[in-house]
């Protein structure tokens, strides 16, 4: 059962007579563990009472434990962070600490999975997706594979798609939930989470890493930008960094197509993708069904004018207004002058999300704006629910670009080059990120990457500590397939100095199969060696990109 502590204060009761032991003491996040991994955990320990001293700024409304025994956890909610099962969960503590911020009226939950056996001595925080700030489904993976491992809600919403929560009910912003949701609750999941793990195995993690992809990507360089010592590792893929930037920018499509009146059809925009990877497929050496640069690919949509493609029984004609739309939307977004705003859909990347539409009964297509970014927009830069972002301007659009970064970027644009303190602290911070990735460009990553070389000393330097990685035909957080093992990669790096100069991948190609594959890092790509089988990792080398 739940205990809410301030309750259990009004009746009396003894804090650890009611399974709490609770102490009202501020607590910085203090130095990184560095000491060796503990040979294994506790034969066993008391899943009933944890030792916690409240967060600056916060206090602990509640904690609660239950033990867990080894079985199949379900995990709740619906796609795309919740409705699968994970096998196999070996047996394990379940702490739940709920923190709130005095004033804020915010109560955000810390969820901390200790394995009863078989600990591995380190320390995991899971980061979330879209509007989640947490992932419980990758708390249950980290903890099959022996870390203590947590994660948070922050206070918002667990699902991923809902932002109902930016206003209060005066329909301004709630400024608590948006700081927690950006920034603070991750950082008192790393102070609260390694609290727990400290008391509950009688001694400090020996090492901390953090994990996450897309917003648990954004949450993993805020940590490294403005959090130092949480971790002694980072693994954030496929970063929403530069929020404010590639949130209004994903919109970009929309704006296209309605300014142009022009809505190409799946089986359209599709052709434009197969046209692009016969052109550039061969520019690494071997036609593999894959684009190892796409910033080579200089394929022009206009070579497909007048083709006909024939998709369900259908025919369709590629006329000059479908190769501009597609000519613009891999272009990416300029202001009304020609400026470029940010960057566009990568070239070979799934139009299908950000470029979709909607035909009525009269036969009439409109735009279908993806959610995340509709949104943001929305909720947040125009304060409007109602807002509609299928019918944008080029002028509204710029605006809205400007509106968003002038009021968020402080907040929770996470686009700090400054390092330095990560870097002094010892920390190592891993990225990848595929090629093609629908929902994130990845040219603002390697944007990012850039503005730490040109800061901290230059690419060798950088390299030391933060290195990015380019997984070539591999979509957003590699749903469509592709497979990398950047954790192990970390761990390697951070606790035996052995810095990656690849990711080991496998990679999905455009016909449907897998190849394996070691990932460059960046400015490296792949070119084949002229000799091998095409599916060998071994048939491959890295060599230095020809990039803008």
């Amino acid at each position: 059962m739940k205990r809410r502590l301030p309750a259990l204060l009004a009746a009396g009761v003894p804090l650890a007579a009611a399974g709490v032991i609770y102490a009202p003491v501020s607590a910085s996040a203090g130095p990184v563990p560095t000491a060796p991994l503990a040979a294994a955990s506790p034969a066993s320990f008391a899943c009933t009472s944890f030792r916690l001293s409240a967060p600056d700024g916060t206090t602990v409304e509640s904690v609660t434990a239950a033990a867990v025994p080894t079985g199949t956890f379900q995990v709740p909610g619906a796609p795309p962070l919740g409705g699968y099962p994970v096998p196999d969960v070996p047996a394990h503590c379940e702490v739940t600490v709920t923190l709130t911020h005095p004033g804020a009226n915010d109560h955000a939950k810390v969820q901390i999975w200790l394995p009863q056996s078989g600990w591995n001595g380190r320390f995991q925080a899971d980061g979330g997706a879209a509007y989640a700030a947490g992932n419980i489904g990758s708390v249950a993976a980290a903890v099959k594979q022996g870390y203590a491992a947590a994660t948070t809600d922050a206070g918002v919403d667990t699902g991923g798609l809902d932002s109902s929560w930016a206003l209060n009910s005066q329909g301004r912003i709630n400024t608590a939930l948006l700081q927690d949701f950006a920034s603070r609750s991750a950082h008192e999941m790393a102070i609260v989470g390694k609290q727990v793990v400290d008391d509950a195995y009688g001694h400090a993690a020996s090492y901390s890493y953090f994990n996450g992809c897309s917003t648990g990507g954004r949450q993993g360089y805020m940590e490294a930008q403005q959090y130092p010592t949480d971790f002694n590792g980072i693994n954030a893929d496929a970063p929403a960094i530069n929020w404010n930037q590639f949130e209004v920018a994903t919109l970009w499509p929309q704006v296209v197509m309605n300014q142009e009146h022009t809505y190409p059809t799946t089986c359209e925009f599709n052709a434009f993708n197969q046209a692009a990877l016969k052109a550039c497929d061969k520019l690494d050496g071997v036609v593999d069904g894959l684009i190892s640069d796409p910033n080579r690919c200089d394929f022009d949509p206009r070579r497909l004018i007048g083709t006909t493609v024939v998709c369900d029984g259908k025919q369709y004609t590629i006329t000059a207004a479908d190769a501009d739309v597609v000519r613009k939307i891999w272009d990416g977004p300029r202001d009304t002058n020609g400026k470029r705003l940010w960057y566009g859909l990568p070239i070979g990347a799934d139009f299908s999300y950000l470029a979709a539409g909607k035909t009525d009964a009269n036969g009439v297509t409109t735009g279908l704006p993806f959610i995340v970014p509709a949104q943001w927009v929305a909720n947040f830069v125009e304060k409007q629910p109602s807002f509609n972002t299928a019918n944008l301007s080029y002028a509204q659009f710029d605006e809205i670009f400007q509106k968003a970064r002038a009021e968020y970027d402080s907040v929770i644009g996470t686009r700090d080059a400054d390092l330095s303190a990560f870097r002094n602290a010892g920390g190592k911070l891993i990225t990848w990120q595929g090629d093609a990735d629908q929902l994130i460009p990845t040219a603002g990553t390697v944007d990012y990457r850039k503005r730490v070389d040109a800061l901290m000393g230059g690419t060798k330097k950088v390299d030391d500590f933060y290195r990015v990685f380019l997984a070539p035909g591999v979509a957003h957080c590699g749903l469509n397939g592709g497979n990398v093992d950047d954790l192990a990669a970390l761990t390697a790096w951070v606790e035996q100095g052995q810095a990656p100069n690849v990711l080991h991948a496998t990679l999905p190609t455009a016909s449907g199969g897998t190849v394996a594959r070691d990932v460059c890092r960046y400015p490296m790509v792949s070119r084949y060696t002229g000799h091998g089988d095409p599916s060998a990792a071994s048939s491959f080398r890295c060599v230095k990109a020809q990039r803008d």
